[in-house]
């Protein structure tokens, strides 16, 4: 007669248990690294370019603004307000949950609570201040089946003759405080170029696409696409570094191509400064 010790089935219920309990203990720990740590986020579309482009894969910290139930995945826990909340500064790369939707989108921080903001002639203005902008120069983006070269109307497309780049005209735009990073301004009279002074409420900021004539971003109210002034609130984190990047021309069921699609350079690619 089997004793307890050599049980096989006390010892396939005992495998079972502690398989389980593996399991249960590695779902936690990656709900709290993705919760209060970091968090991925791909890049959907171009309104962060030419700092970011369309497949770019980056991390989120979620500490330097606190917690809300939007960093949290299915928003569980769900409550109200942010515990060991913080603002960000100007010019912080943000990932937030839409005001008006469930949608997680990325842009750039250029007014806190109190700044007064506009947009003149595609100019930002900061308390009564035009931003200071560098000189235009030309940027050469190499194009990719997810990274077209995509204008906006009436601006027309400038290939290279090589035909692997698109040429877009970048300008250096300082924030006060310090805080540097290009943009580009497609077009002379674009939908968000005007945008009339605001003061910017406490618990909110205001946010902008670096690629200016193709970001829905605070300068449009929800009801057209916008986000309008975000709460404070649905900052989800702040975008660390790029930890990979494809071109688009991978398949999932050709592992080979992950890395022929590759982007190497812009892998550890900060977010101000000039872009990669």
């Amino acid at each position: 007669m089997p004793t307890a010790d050599n049980d096989p089935n006390r010892k396939a219920s005992d495998g079972l248990t502690g398989n389980l309990r593996f399991l249960v203990t590695l779902a936690v720990l990656a709900w709290a690294i993705r919760s209060f740590v970091v968090a991925p986020f791909s890049i959907p579309s171009g309104s962060m370019f030419p700092t970011l482009y369309v497949g770019d894969y980056l991390l989120v910290a979620k500490w330097p603004y606190g917690y809300s139930r939007f960093s949290f995945p299915l928003g569980i826990p769900s409550f109200e307000g942010r515990v060991f909340g913080s603002l960000p500064k100007r010019g912080d790369v943000v990932v937030f949950r839409h005001p008006a939707g469930d949608t997680d989108l990325i842009k750039r921080v250029v007014a806190v609570p109190g700044d007064t903001v506009q947009v003149d002639g595609g100019r930002l203005i900061l308390n009564g201040r035009p931003v200071a902008l560098g000189r235009p120069r030309e940027f050469a983006m190499p194009t990719s089946p997810n990274t077209p070269c995509k204008t906006i109307p009436p601006s027309v497309p400038r290939i290279t003759p090589d035909g692997r780049s698109c040429i877009y005209m970048a300008q250096r735009e300082n924030l006060p405080g310090g805080a540097t990073h290009s943009i580009i301004d497609q077009v002379e009279t674009g939908a968000g170029d005007d945008f009339p002074a605001a003061t910017v409420p406490a618990g909110h900021v205001f946010l902008m696409g670096d690629n200016r004539d193709d970001s829905l971003d605070s300068r449009f109210a929800p009801a057209i696409g916008g986000v309008g002034m975000v709460p404070v609130d649905h900052l989800i984190g702040r975008a660390l570094v790029t930890f990979w990047s494809t071109d688009g021309s991978a398949a999932y069921v050709k592992p080979w191509t992950w890395f022929t699609a590759l982007r190497a350079d812009r892998v550890g690619n900060g977010y101000s400064e000039e872009p990669k």
